[in-house]
């Protein structure tokens, strides 16, 4: 607009708009753009990829039970014993996935008024008590308290602590994600007040899973930060520490150490060397299905955290390599729903899961094929358990209800 003499205004032609005089096709053109953008609409929806690869690994993993497991199963009298255990699992998980996934998921960060504290920093206090109560009446299984009996349920707290860290972490990053950029790491080190007690517990039964909560908290904050060299170096520092402290303090992973540099003539080394066997029998094809030999007593608890080798021997590199792939295209899609998500919160969620399922499946295959000393960590969704199965897929519930918070056109 601009002043005429007399003190009022005359309008300005809109530059915008084209002029209907000068050109009617330019005109055309601009409303025919207007009544496009008017129609259109943008829509949410699952993430359809990641349910169908997830249900497709769980089945598989069912298949692969019944094949590693049957022998076992059988001296206890029933052939479809682990199968039928897998499949409550997986059908509670399924359940807890869609439901979980038709929720918004920022109730999480919604305050409960006379708590004072959001579902987040619940689930966190939750799984303090869960790994306490482990300590005093927990169930002994192969040396180590992991469980705890419900009389109703049995199940390894130490799953529910993996989503908790989750849950708390992104809270806690999107309500103050620049802290992490602080010189000397003050707001990790106040994160690690929190989650670090939480590790030390369950280290003293687990050592494996204190692992992966480890890496959850450690790889969160490295991607929510611009510091990415201080959080490399204080990791590098503290695995240099946890070595010295297994080869002087721990005899116990000590012993794990001396397998892992001597599998073929140390004696405890026997699962590890049968595995090796069964990959090395297995070849490029694999032997089929169901003929594996080392899974009929050679190889302990094959449907467990071995299930990997028993793939191997009955289906080959080829197969192996297959299940490898489809893992990945699983994390993939986990990457792109968190490189979408509408806030901080929604892609801190997605990138602990992602953590999780990456770390867990790069270490099985890892201890499997003798890379790393042997800890026991399964494979997700296709290794033996209940309470894990269920876990991770309302984890993958997670992430599907943040991709349909993405509003796609």
């Amino acid at each position: 607009m601009e002043y005429s003499q007399g003190g009022s205004y005359r309008r300005q032609p809109d530059t915008r708009r084209p002029n209907t005089r000068t050109g009617s096709a330019s005109y055309n053109s601009y409303a025919s753009e207007r009544k496009r953008r008017r129609s259109m609409r943008y829509v949410t929806q699952y993430d359809f990829a990641l349910l169908f690869l997830t249900i497709g690994i769980a089945l598989f993993g069912v298949l692969m039970i019944y094949s590693a497991g049957y022998y076992t199963a059988s001296l206890r009298g029933d052939p479809l014993f682990y199968v039928k255990s897998q499949v409550k699992g997986l059908f509670l998980g399924f359940l807890v996935m869609i439901l979980v996934s038709r929720l918004d998921y920022q109730v999480l960060m919604h305050k409960i008024g006379f708590l004072h504290s959001s579902l987040s920093q619940i689930s966190l206090i939750f799984a303090y008590i869960l790994q306490i109560m482990v300590l005093f009446v927990g169930v002994e299984r192969n040396g180590a308290k992991r469980w705890l009996d419900l009389k109703v349920i049995q199940f390894q707290p130490s799953e529910i602590s993996k989503i908790a860290t989750i849950l708390f972490l992104a809270y806690a990053i999107y309500k103050n994600r620049r802290a992490l950029d602080n010189k000397w790491g003050i707001g990790a080190l106040r994160l690690l007040v929190y989650i670090g007690p939480l590790i030390i517990i369950i280290l003293k039964e687990n050592m494996s899973s204190a692992i992966i909560v480890g890496m959850i908290f450690f790889c969160m904050c490295l991607v929510a930060s611009n510091k990415k060299a201080y959080f490399l170096a204080v990791f590098v520092a503290l695995a240099a520490a946890g070595v010295l402290v297994i080869l002087f303090a721990d005899p116990f992973r000590m012993e794990r150490i001396r397998m892992w540099l001597d599998v073929e003539n140390y004696g405890p080394a026997f699962q590890i060397r049968q595995g090796l066997y069964a990959i090395a029998s297995g070849g490029l094809f694999g032997k089929g299905l169901g003929r594996s030999m080392q899974k009929l007593g050679f190889i302990p608890e094959a449907y467990n955290d071995m299930i990997f080798s028993v793939i191997c021997e009955e289906l080959g590199i080829v197969g192996a390599i297959l299940v490898i792939v489809v893992f990945a295209a699983l994390l993939w899609r986990i990457v792109m729903i968190a490189c979408h998500a509408p806030d901080m919160f929604g892609t801190m969620l997605c990138v602990g899961v992602l953590v999780q399922l990456a770390v867990q499946v790069l270490i099985n295959i890892a201890v499997v094929t003798n890379t790393i000393p042997s800890t026991g960590i399964p494979m997700p969704l296709i290794s033996f358990g209940g309470t894990s199965a269920t876990i991770i897929m309302a984890e993958i519930g997670l992430v599907l209800s943040v991709s349909r918070q993405i509003k796609q056109k």
